[in-house]
């Protein structure tokens, strides 16, 4: 841990800085205080398992390193950090510039990223307690989180999958810029049900979706939407099996472990939906999903048979459905994928910030992001003309 400073009085009371190595040295309702309404992912329980588990920390390239600002006793900001020795579970890709930095003579590793490990969904990486200036906290904690980088030797400081308005706040700092990716999400339209939803599209693509369910239904599946304290013993150990089935087919180690699911059984399932297919009552395939507030977020899916559209029903007919009966007002579905297009879920522009410590690894870097904003843009402009509804708003 590095040593506490003191950063401003206010009132006679002393703000200071912390850098703790683990989430369990702050009480989990002083931190989730500092949490907003809709992401379950930055909440003490999903960052504490991660930690738990050994999912991220010792081995793992990931290693804790949050910062925490307190007034007095309680804290009033944070900001959940990691040091990183490779590039690795962030989806917001940079191979490329570990790489150039790598033959310009420049140690790109280890650099600093804030984000929730391995969960490429959006939220606020500030955290600030309700009355706080989002502002001053901001600055208070990347003025830290840059300290760190400098103590650490780090190549860089990185906040990934920001919200636009966060993403501002950070980038009014001379000190970052800005970076755009994409990714595909449903927006709830005010849509009361799912042919609600379909009469939006188009003729053909109504047809489509309508084609799919269709075919699933008569598969001879059950399907069934689970709030996670309601899973039972099989449906969660299957949910766990279907994550590392699905990491070895496609050829990758899991980030997760084994006991990361069983922790969240126990500490946070109720922010937990699974979807569960069953065929003759043996469970064949399967979804882990989050939920909060007003978001809904598909996370890990995996399944033992092989059954056309099912993977569609699962991971995105069963949860639009269950985010438009729950009034979520959005709905991610992970990173990547352009056939989600087609099933209602639109281009979403993903917003970054990085700090380059090398001026000239700065300089390229600075230039590489205008052109890759302008072409993200143009790709978002280019599939929104391919989307299945009328008014691809």
């Amino acid at each position: 841990m590095l040593p506490p400073s003191v950063v401003n009085r206010e009132a006679g009371q002393t703000e200071r800085i912390e850098v703790i190595s683990k989430i369990a040295e702050v009480e989990p309702t002083l931190w989730n205080a500092l949490v907003g309404d809709d992401d379950p992912f930055v909440e003490h329980a999903f960052l504490a398992a991660l930690e738990h588990s050994g999912s991220v920390g010792k081995g793992t390239g990931w290693l804790p390193m949050h910062v925490v600002l307190y007034r007095g006793a309680l804290p009033i900001g944070a900001l959940p950090l990691y040091l990183k020795l490779h590039s690795y579970g962030e989806y917001v890709f940079d191979f490329g510039w570990a790489n150039a930095a790598e033959r310009a003579g420049i140690s790109y590793y280890p650099k600093l990223v804030a984000m929730v490990p391995f969960t490429p969904a959006t939220g606020r990486r500030v955290l600030y307690a309700q009355g706080e200036d989002p502002g001053r906290i901001t600055r208070v904690l990347l003025d830290a989180a840059l300290d760190v980088r400098a103590s650490t030797r780090a190549s860089s400081l990185h906040l990934l999958f920001l919200s636009r308005e966060e993403c501002a706040r950070v980038t009014a700092d001379p000190r970052f810029l800005a970076r755009s990716s994409l990714q595909f999400h449903w927006h709830n339209a005010g849509v009361r049900s799912f042919d609600e939803h379909l009469a939006s599209f188009r003729s053909v693509a109504r047809k489509e979706i309508r084609k799919e369910r269709r075919r699933v239904a008569e598969s001879g599946l059950s399907i069934s939407v689970v709030p996670g304290p309601a899973l039972d013993d099989d449906e969660w150990n299957a949910l766990a099996e279907f994550y590392f089935d699905t990491c070895a087919k496609h050829g990758s180690g899991p980030y997760l472990t084994q006991a990361f699911f069983s922790i969240i059984r126990r500490t946070q399932a109720e922010r937990v939906v699974g979807v569960i297919a069953r065929r003759d009552g043996a469970i064949v395939a399967g979804a882990l999903n989050f939920e909060k507030g007003k978001h809904l977020y598909g996370r890990y899916w995996g399944s033992s048979e092989e059954h056309q559209f099912l993977h569609f029903e699962v991971c995105y007919h069963r949860l639009i459905e269950r985010a438009i009966a729950q009034g979520r007002v959005r709905f991610e579905a992970g990173a990547q994928g352009e056939h989600k297009l087609r099933r209602g879920l639109l281009p979403a522009e993903i917003h970054s910030a990085c700090h380059v410590a090398d001026p000239r690894l700065a300089l390229a870097i600075g230039d590489f992001l205008q052109r890759e904003t302008r072409a993200v843009h143009e790709e978002m402009r280019a599939l929104r003309q391919h989307g299945p509804s009328h008014r691809d708003a």
